[in-house]
């Protein structure tokens, strides 16, 4: 595997039927260890950006790498590499918190005991060892992002990427929030790669920012 935590992009587009250009050719680099905040309006081609630098969503043209793979060719080791929280948090109502830490480090190829052990230390790191046994249905706003965040950081990934992880949120769960990305970069040496529509939130947390307006940087 590759010994690399940046994500590069080259004239990178998704056109959509009738034309419609998304995503405009756009290029990007992000280093090692870096907050990166892309920011923009809604609909400016932010979600479909990560949609395809995640493997999600195939390029119309240009090319990309991500962990040093290409999301063209070899997307599941760029899925291995890295952890998604996408604007919509991919949760079971009927589930507790601690049940979805567990299912997670199943698919992710952890052992019963390494799981276990992951998931209270991530149920902690995000403040949610009081709630973990409580249904997630019961779970604010605040709690489920904070719980998407937990889920995204299971098998250790090198870069994540957070789509508007703040949004609908109070600002006492968005400064929690805050915390627990800044401290991802800080201590541990990941790569976060944050959406963003809120101009004082990419100020908090990027290093760098990129704005993207009608497809273009």
């Amino acid at each position: 595997m590759p010994d690399t935590n940046s994500i590069e992009a080259s004239g990178l587009v998704r056109e959509f039927k009738g034309g419609i250009r998304a995503v405009d050719g756009i290029d990007l680099h992000v280093a090692p260890g870096e907050i990166y905040g892309f920011l923009g309006p809604n609909g400016a081609g932010k979600s479909t950006t990560v949609l395809m630098l995640t493997t999600l969503l195939p390029p119309t043209a240009g090319t990309a790498t991500v962990a040093g793979f290409d999301v063209s060719s070899q997307g599941p080791q760029v899925r291995a590499a890295i952890g998604a929280a996408l604007q919509e948090a991919a949760l079971d109502n009927f589930l507790t918190g601690r049940e979805h830490m567990d299912l997670q480090g199943g698919l992710q190829g952890l052992s019963r005991a390494d799981r276990r052990a992951r998931g209270t230390e991530l149920l902690e790191r995000v403040g949610l060892t009081e709630a973990a046994d409580r249904k997630v249905g019961g779970y604010s706003g605040g709690m489920k992002r904070r719980l998407d965040l937990a889920l995204a950081l299971v098998h250790r990934p090198s870069i994540i990427f957070l789509d508007e992880p703040t949004t609908g949120l109070d600002p006492q769960s968005r400064a929690a929030l805050w915390d627990d990305v800044g401290r991802l970069s800080r201590e541990d040496g990941v790569t976060v790669f944050l959406t963003t529509q809120y101009l004082e939130e990419a100020d908090e947390l990027a290093d760098r920012i990129g704005i993207i307006d009608q497809g273009r940087i």
